[in-house]
């Protein structure tokens, strides 16, 4: 395959935000607090996708995702903390690479599924960071 230079200088960045997932005591509750108050139909689970649309309100592909997770949930470790953001990425196993040699700790090991490919780093502070390429097409 063939790359041009703009594909190049985008492997291994960050693209955008992917999600926000939230520790809660009760997801079911809180997802539809969220509904009554904020007016986000989670339909009755606790996570909702927001589709990407352009400026006339066409879809486009991608989407964000808020969902919630049950306070004990071992998805965020080893972070001890309440929140964990979800960044999309570039080429993951680039930038992991990239990470990895820069002194960054990756938490994990990178895993390919439907949703595409996803990998995990802590910041300085011990925030837990879902990196996530969105499977092509």
């Amino acid at each position: 395959m063939i790359c041009t230079l703009e594909q190049i200088n985008n492997m291994g960045k960050i693209a955008g935000l992917g999600g926000v997932f939230i520790k809660a005591i009760d997801p079911q509750a809180l997802a539809a607090w969220y509904q009554k108050y904020l007016g986000i139909d989670f339909s009755g689970n606790i996570y909702v996708d927001f589709p990407f649309t352009d400026k006339e309100g066409n879809l486009t592909p991608g989407y964000n995702v808020l969902s919630f997770f049950k306070e004990d949930s071992p998805y965020f470790h080893p972070s001890t903390k309440k929140v964990m953001i979800n960044l999309r990425v570039n080429d993951l196993f680039v930038l992991l690479e990239r990470l990895k040699n820069g002194g960054v700790e990756i938490v994990g090991d990178p895993v390919e599924e439907e949703y595409g490919k996803f990998g995990w780093i802590l910041d300085p502070e011990g925030n837990k960071i879902e990196l996530w390429e969105p499977p092509e097409g």
